[in-house]
């Protein structure tokens, strides 16, 4: 019985050493099999650093325009509102609304008539005086020969008579006005244009009466041939605006409320006086031809004072800038297809062009696009415009409902 005992319990020992055995060999083939192959590939991979894709462009030597911006707003270089000076019946409306007019076209008759009958009793006037004058005149003519030849008058009555004559004098010079008054109010009874411009709307129909104390006008002319423009600038900016005036004239443009369209060209006419000091701007006057009458009064515009053109400027996309903590900077291409971070200093920033006042030279190459991926040493894949273009499209369309993840609501 001991002897058989011990053979089982050997056979057993046996049997779990092999279980064990099988189960080493299993796990060992297991991890052989996934760690399999040379791993020198997978390295070499993870060695090797991917490039970026980016937009670069060169910088250029050339000649850059320095403008200041402003905001303004049109303003008819003349306006008169036309009201009448006497009395009476709107009889002639000689203009139509929206018209241009010239200086000295007529543009409205008041009723001349009560006007030409007063000028009539005025000149009756003036005819009876006259002849009242004639008679004191030839009677202080005999006064003074019989004072003179036989004293028959006294020195006196003379003297009466040469006053009665200065009197009359005096009235037929009253009457003299009063004619002149009567025809200045028959001129006044025909309005003409005082300045070459537009007719606005008629603000009184014929056959109204009018009055010289009325408060509005009849109607309102505005000189849009040459036109004016107000604008403002920063108090700073005025002494170059003035230094740079007091040189040449400078050029104005004029361009539309969203500042894509360049309306009309002019030149600085004036600075204002004085400075805002509530804004801290000061206002500037520019005047514009307006030939094909595109500005108009009270019209909003973005204006752009060409103060001057810089020579040679170092010009690179605006888009290449870059701001961090130590100030702006680009990222410069090498030969190697490597970036480089280079600190630059920028004169200003015109039309999505900015001018280089140091940090970079003519002909270096710079990144316009992707540098939120680049630093220092980053290799990069310049892209062609076209596939630049072709990327870009991509990203921008909406992604089908076939190739759409799970949970993808499709349409």
């Amino acid at each position: 019985m001991t002897s058989a005992s011990a053979v089982l319990e050997a056979g057993q020992k046996g049997t779990l050493a092999a279980k064990y055995l099988a189960g080493v060999v299993l796990l060992l083939s297991i991890v052989w099999l996934s760690c399999g192959g040379d791993p020198k590939p997978g390295s070499a991979r993870a060695n090797v650093a991917q490039s970026v894709p980016v937009s670069v462009s060169t910088a250029e030597r050339r000649d850059m325009p320095y403008y200041l911006t402003g905001l303004g707003s049109v303003t008819a270089f003349y306006t008169d509102s036309i009201k009448t000076r006497v009395d009476g019946e709107l009889m002639q409306v000689n203009f139509k609304e929206g018209q241009f007019v010239n200086k000295g076209d007529l543009l409205v008759v008041i009723d001349p008539r009560p006007y030409e009958v007063a000028l009539e009793q005025a000149q009756a006037q003036l005819f009876k005086d006259q002849a009242s004058l004639r008679d004191a005149r030839l009677n202080y003519e005999r006064y003074k020969g019989l004072l003179q030849n036989s004293g028959a008058m006294s020195q006196q009555q003379v003297d009466t008579q040469g006053a009665t004559v200065d009197q009359l004098d005096g009235t037929v010079r009253t009457d003299q006005a009063t004619i002149d008054n009567a025809k200045l109010n028959l001129v006044y009874c025909h309005i003409t244009s005082p300045i070459s411009g537009r007719v606005g709307l008629r603000l009184v129909d014929p056959g109204n009466i009018v009055h010289a104390t009325d408060t509005n006008p009849l109607l309102v002319i505005t000189q849009l041939q040459p036109i004016a423009v107000l604008f403002t600038l920063p108090e700073d900016q005025l002494p170059a605006v003035a230094q740079h005036m007091a040189k040449t004239t400078l050029e104005v443009d004029a361009y539309s409320r969203d500042d894509q369209t360049k309306l009309a060209v002019g030149k600085l006419l004036t600075i204002d006086n004085q400075i805002d000091q509530s804004t801290g701007t000061g206002r500037l006057k520019g005047v514009f031809n307006n030939e094909d009458n595109a500005l108009w009064p009270n019209q909003f515009v973005n204006i752009r004072l060409l103060l001057e053109i810089r020579k040679n400027s170092t010009v690179i996309p605006a888009a290449a800038i870059q701001r961090g903590p130590q100030g702006t900077y680009v990222f410069v291409v090498k030969s190697d297809n490597t970036v480089d971070i280079r600190p630059v200093t920028i004169a200003f920033t015109q039309d999505n062009f900015s001018n280089i006042a140091s940090g970079l030279s003519p002909d270096e190459v710079v990144v316009t696009d992707g540098q939120d991926k680049l630093q220092a040493g980053s290799k990069i894949e310049i892209r062609t415009p076209a596939k630049a273009s072709s990327q870009q499209q991509q990203a921008a369309a909406p992604t089908s409902p076939a190739s759409a993840g799970p949970g993808h609501p499709g349409k």
